[in-house]
């Protein structure tokens, strides 16, 4: 009892500095309804936290609110401390390459093979599962219409061009880019759903759907232009050099390359064990040190856009479809994912919120582009 004590009074002093109240009434403090929420979370850190919120352990209103406070109050690693098995997959992260071949099919099978029911539902008109780019946009549609048009203005497309997208989703930039673009694109996907639906959304245009890993991908012509658009994120750091690499190897000399990322603050070799086990397996977001130092050997960076602020609208837009929604998915579904994917969205809103996370969308060429890259106005 004791013990117990300590520790409710230890995480209630960490929460408090964070601005968050243990069965407050304010709409992001976390109501606590059964005592070994305490214990939990101290023996298995965030894994613990994630799990005891699926279970019913605790609420709180305002999810997206309660993560930023508790990520802006820098509290988080205090409330939810490393234990063994986050700091064994740390040091094993460090030794293993987990982002195998046989591993990126079981990220499709495992989150884009969930059912296009799903993503059709909650995501926009275009099928685009990334940040949005909000800044002249009031839909989530429109953010995503003008964060595709965003990207082909910074890679300058030209009709005639050709385009390959690396983890190209059900295909919505390809296809955007064909039709306003006039450009021919080929797209690579690890997901059997996503190109299923893809094909049939991008039927008549120049696209090419293609299942298989960026490491196992051959062509016999180069690209006018590359494009990755959310996919970084599970290259896994021991691969970020050889995704580099395939860039390269498949650009023109006088191309150019667009990256788009979710980015972290710090250097991490390891997958948050959460969302290792909930949400993404083996996924692992990069540092913008992480990204220069793989990029030094085959790109120039020619210019950097921050615009993570935007991924917190472009969550809680995606929140708002999904529970509009959740009628017709609850069924299929289930509670237990009604929890595990409001916990998934609005941690991440939260994250983005406090600017605990980034959105980088890097311009890169192979040899610097002579007389410079002439950046697209977005201040």
């Amino acid at each position: 009892m004791i013990f117990q004590n300590k520790l409710q009074n230890y995480i209630k002093k960490n929460l408090a500095s964070a601005n968050i109240k243990i069965n407050g009434d304010r709409l992001w403090d976390i109501n606590i309804s059964d005592s070994r929420f305490y214990s939990r979370i101290i023996l298995q850190g965030s894994l613990g936290l994630g799990e005891s919120y699926i279970e019913g352990w605790w609420e709180s209103e305002q999810l997206d609110q309660f993560f930023y406070h508790l990520l802006r109050g820098q509290v988080h690693e205090e409330v939810t401390p490393n234990n063994l098995t986050a700091l064994w997959q740390k040091f094993i992260g460090k030794l293993i390459n987990f982002q195998t071949l046989v591993n990126s099919l079981q990220l499709g099978k495992h989150h884009y093979d969930l059912g296009n029911d799903l993503f059709e539902i909650m995501l926009d008109k275009t099928m685009t599962y990334s940040c949005g780019y909000w800044k002249n946009s009031q839909t989530l549609n429109e953010s995503q219409l003008a964060k595709l048009d965003l990207i082909c203005r910074k890679l300058n497309l030209k009709k005639g061009m050709t385009v390959l997208d690396i983890g190209c989703g059900w295909g919505s930039f390809m296809k955007f880019a064909a039709e306003n673009y006039g450009v021919s694109c080929v797209g690579l996907t690890v997901s059997r759903e996503q190109m299923k639906l893809g094909e049939k959304r991008c039927l008549g245009l120049p696209i090419k759907f293609i299942f298989c890993d960026y490491r196992e991908f051959e062509w016999e012509e180069k690209f006018d232009r590359v494009v990755s658009v959310g996919m970084f994120e599970h290259v896994g750091y021991k691969n970020y050099s050889k995704f580099m690499q395939v860039a390269n190897n498949f650009l023109k000399d006088d191309g150019l390359f667009l990256l788009h990322t979710i980015g972290n603050n710090k250097s991490i070799t390891y997958s948050e064990l959460w969302t290792n086990k909930y949400i993404f397996p083996h996924g692992m977001i990069p540092s913008l040190a992480q990204i220069s130092s793989a990029a030094e050997d085959y790109f120039v960076i020619e210019d950097l856009h921050n615009f993570g602020t935007d991924y917190d609208l472009t969550l809680m837009a995606w929140l708002s479809n999904f529970e509009d929604n959740w009628d017709l998915l609850k069924n299929k579904y289930g509670e237990k994912f009604y929890r595990v994917w409001k916990y998934f969205l609005c941690s991440c809103a939260g994250s983005f919120r406090a600017r605990h996370i980034q959105l980088w969308q890097l311009v890169l060429s192979k040899n610097g582009m002579l007389n410079g890259y002439k950046s697209v106005h977005y201040s």
